[in-house]
């Protein structure tokens, strides 16, 4: 059997360790979704947490404060940042870890992999644990595009305390698209199909990566913005297929 512990100054911070029985595999990161919003939490990756675990796989299920739960920015970067950085501590293997987020974790795990970029002084600067390498799973990766177009409605601006042209170095800050490009591959995996978040912004962020020399492929697979998290589902397999060469690089 697999052990779960849970870390962190509070329950809503931080998150789940899982350990495989035997050795491990390698170390993922599990960074779940919904818009940066209060009303979901880290069980949305659980489903993925069990399946990579049974496979052999460490997996740390990371969460993180929400908007209307003292989230937000800064604290929502600083609380993602903190989460990986805790990995140094637990007695596990952080030469490679890989990121895997969904929708708004996209988002968060993709802008996890940037932080050795970000300037002194920025939220989530100087880390401690390098992501080096993310599966973003129907990501939010404009983030200027996310609010100029309303996608959530007023989710990015509610994360950011108001909308781009108010805010433009917050947002330089915290846009996956302005780290580009990044050292670590990015795997971005979404259905043309999604309504939530739409197949334009994989597109945008791959296209913007290679056209900077930086390793980044989109995976067009079946099904909605859900399907994606499925651990049935063929979008699933395409991640659990690449982990291992995720985890090499």
């Amino acid at each position: 059997m697999s052990t779960v512990q849970r870390y962190g100054p509070d329950p809503s911070q931080f998150g789940e360790l899982y350990r495989p029985d035997g050795a491990s595999l390698g170390t993922v990161v599990v960074v779940h979704g919904g818009f940066w919003r209060a009303a979901y939490d880290l069980s949305l990756g659980r489903p993925l947490a069990d399946d990579l675990v049974a496979r052999g796989y460490t997996v740390w299920n990371l969460e993180y404060r929400r908007v209307g739960i003292g989230g937000g920015w800064p604290t929502t970067f600083a609380d993602v940042a903190a989460g990986i950085d805790l990995l140094a501590e637990l007695d596990l293997d952080t030469s490679a870890v890989v990121a895997i987020g969904h929708s708004a974790g996209g988002h968060l795990a993709t802008w996890a992999a940037g932080r050795g970029k970000l300037p002194d002084g920025a939220p989530g600067g100087r880390p401690r644990v390098a992501v080096t390498a993310v599966v973003s799973q129907a990501g939010v990766l404009d983030l200027v595009g996310c609010a100029e177009n309303r996608v959530g409605a007023t989710a990015a601006p509610d994360l950011m305390g108001g909308m781009p042209a108010e805010l433009p170095d917050q947002y330089q800050l915290a846009n996956p698209l302005a780290a580009v490009p990044l050292a670590a591959p990015v795997l971005c995996v979404h259905a043309r199909a999604d309504d939530n978040v739409p197949y334009s912004q994989s597109v945008t962020y791959v296209d913007s990566a290679r056209q900077a020399g930086a390793p980044a492929e989109l995976v067009t697979v079946p099904g909605d913005h859900f399907t994606v998290i499925d651990p049935a589902a063929e979008a699933w397999r395409v991640v659990v297929g690449m982990l291992p060469r995720l985890l090499a690089h």
